[in-house]
């Protein structure tokens, strides 16, 4: 690859994803302001709105009551995330057959290396052309509307869709500083307040006072970051994208009960239940765990909660709800009020290794064969085909935990990648495979145009 050979990143994201789904999933709502709720019954505030809602005003974070107040005529969705799950695989599958580097960020936003699409499928067409006929293929066959917009470096490109919505939008190359200069720096993705408040604090409100700023001073002030925003204000910034598989730092869980529960009992019945479910996640991405916590709030928001750090990390669920059990009930003493959510997480993670060997030697192999035959009985014959005693009492006790609402799904980008290609340890095991894929497309684009 040339030296001086510019990177060009595309951006695809969703146009008001959940809405859109929901617009998918039922066509009697084309055209129509739409939004969808949060909250233990979908009526809490509002999760997403498409461009007709936010016409009315109705924006995400807004009560729900509120929004229809404003918005009369508008619908109220509740969340289908399974749904939404299989929509935006359904999308991903699309848009990796356009490149052999795909990086997933978000359910419904990701990145694709168009680097050297120039020399390989450019030359019959314009890249305006051929994202538009990628964002028209999406529209169609998963009747999902996509923006997207292409630049020099990931953050770049999402700033460009930003800017297109709803369409698509290229920054040429050489066109960057001139794109970036009145834009405020609270645009640009992971930029925390401090920093902007510290940024504002100089005088530079937008990219181009930035850019106007001596790079020493960026660097004596933020050090590598200073010297970075520098070179992307002045559009030099020309960043490779990289496909980074990481272990999770960190699993949690934070459920808010369909009704509040004033049976304590019942409350840490549910906890354990879902300490449960962690952990069997834990030992199948091979990790354990050295720290956990539990919260409770209750109907008044008001909260307790305890942690425990273990000398050695651990995987069984014996030992994690034991001391679970024992937090709660600590946290628990004297208190009247219902529980309205509980909050699990297990942090500071170690690997483990439980690959799943029948009978194995140890007890980290025993059970990752039996988290392996489990997770692939429920995935045969249905999510609770197996379960344990503390979940087996929780489906007995509450009628509304028979058909548990699915998880929120936003997931690590590692998770994504698994469920898109099958494995997290070699992301790029299938590169072969896209590549003919990117060939077979090339020369449809040829032929077509």
């Amino acid at each position: 690859m040339s030296a001086d050979l510019k990177n060009r990143i595309l951006h695809v994201d969703g146009d008001s994803f959940f809405a859109s789904c929901e617009i998918a999933l039922d066509k009697k709502l084309q055209g129509r302001a739409v939004w969808v709720g949060g909250g233990r019954r979908g009526d809490g505030i509002v999760i997403a709105a498409n461009r007709a809602a936010k016409k009315f005003g109705v924006k995400t974070g807004m009560a729900c009551f509120e929004a229809k107040r404003i918005c009369p005529r508008g619908v109220l969705c509740r969340p289908h995330y399974d749904a939404y799950r299989d929509i935006s695989q359904k999308m991903f599958r699309v848009l990796e057959q356009y490149s052999p580097m795909l990086v997933p960020v978000s359910i419904d936003e990701g990145f694709l290396d168009f680097t050297t699409m120039d020399s390989v499928v450019w030359r019959n067409t314009t890249p305006e052309k051929y994202v538009r006929e990628i964002c028209d293929r999406i529209t169609r066959e998963v009747e999902i509307p996509v923006s997207a917009g292409l630049a020099n470096s990931s953050h770049l490109a999402k700033l460009a869709t930003d800017a297109a919505k709803p369409g698509f939008l290229e920054i040429k190359p050489g066109e960057e500083k001139e794109f970036l200069k009145d834009r405020s720096v609270r645009e640009l993705s992971g930029i925390g307040k401090n920093r902007q408040r510290s940024l504002a604090a100089l005088g530079a409100l937008t990219f181009g006072h930035v850019a106007k700023m001596p790079s020493p001073l960026l660097k004596q002030k933020f050090g590598i970051w200073g010297q970075q925003l520098w070179l992307f204000s002045n559009g030099m910034w020309n960043e490779p994208l990289v496909l980074e598989v990481k272990d999770r730092t960190t699993i949690s869980s934070n459920t808010t009960l369909p009704f509040d529960e004033p049976d304590y009992e019942a409350a840490l019945t549910f906890a354990l239940s879902e300490a449960t479910r962690l952990t069997g996640q834990l030992r199948r991405e091979q990790l354990q765990a050295r720290e956990v916590s539990l919260t409770i709030r209750f109907t008044d928001f008001s909260e307790v909660g305890g942690s425990h750090r273990f000398r050695e990390p651990r995987f069984l669920n014996s030992i994690f709800n034991t001391v679970l059990e024992g937090i709660f009930r600590e946290c628990m003493g004297g208190q009247q009020k219902p529980v309205r959510q509980i909050r699990l997480a297990f942090w500071n993670l170690a690997r483990l290794d439980t690959q799943p060997t029948l009978w194995g030697r140890t007890d980290a192999e025993r059970w990752g064969a039996l988290d392996d035959a489990t997770h692939k009985l429920n995935e045969q014959f249905g999510k609770t085909s197996v379960m344990t005693g503390a979940q087996l009492a929780l489906r007995e006790s509450e009628e509304s935990f028979k058909n548990p609402k699915a998880k929120c799904p936003f997931v690590p980008q590692r998770e994504m990648v698994k469920k898109l290609w099958g494995t997290d340890a070699d992301p790029l095991a299938h590169k072969g495979d896209w590549e003919k894929r990117l060939a077979k497309v090339s020369k449809q684009a040829q032929f077509n145009h």
